[in-house]
């Protein structure tokens, strides 16, 4: 079976269940699925956010964070970060690490689509600006990490759910003393 557009599923454990197409996958009874976020930082610390294209499924033309996707079955996530930074943002990637691993979220958007998804959190430093694909991303901005976090909280609604949920808890490892990607 070739993987390379195949999602895993899990059941209500965290355990694997098998796996779907990614296209059949967000639905309005979207299954529990693996994902990931990550979290890109500047030598400044500041964060990169994107916009999400206009003709994403869902939460299209949306701010969130640096990037997202789905590991492929048997994939390592350190590596389903990398790839998808490459092919979201046009960037190399280096060294990844994971800052929340165990976040879980569901969000339904506006349309009806459903995300359902235990999705771990990652950062990371680049030194490059992002060359988006433009089916991916239609803007993007340096921020301090402070605007990041003051946009989460008092617009949650002009972010998508997962770095509206995911802020406060990254705030927090930071806050005490947990540092990463900076």
């Amino acid at each position: 079976m070739e993987t390379g557009d195949h999602v895993v599923l899990l059941d209500e454990d965290g355990h694997a269940s098998g796996t779907a197409l990614r296209r059949d996958v967000h639905h309005e009874t979207t299954p529990l699925h693996l994902a990931f976020s990550c979290y890109a930082f500047d030598a400044e610390g500041r964060v990169l956010l994107t916009r999400r294209a206009l003709t994403k499924r869902a939460w299209p033309g949306v701010w969130t964070n640096s990037w997202c996707g789905h590991p492929r079955p048997g994939e390592d996530f350190h590596r389903a970060v990398q790839r998808r930074g490459a092919e979201e943002l046009g960037v190399t990637v280096g060294p990844v690490h994971e800052v929340l691993g165990d976040f879980r979220y569901r969000a339904v958007d506006d349309s009806g689509v459903v995300e359902n998804e235990y999705c771990p959190v990652y950062a990371t430093r680049l030194d490059v600006d992002p060359v988006p694909h433009p089916d991916e991303v239609m803007a993007w901005r340096w921020v301090p990490w402070s605007d990041a976090l003051a946009l989460a909280r008092h617009a949650p609604w002009a972010v998508s759910p997962w770095m509206a949920a995911q802020a406060p808890l990254l705030a927090a490892q930071r806050t005490a003393g947990l540092a990463w990607a900076t």
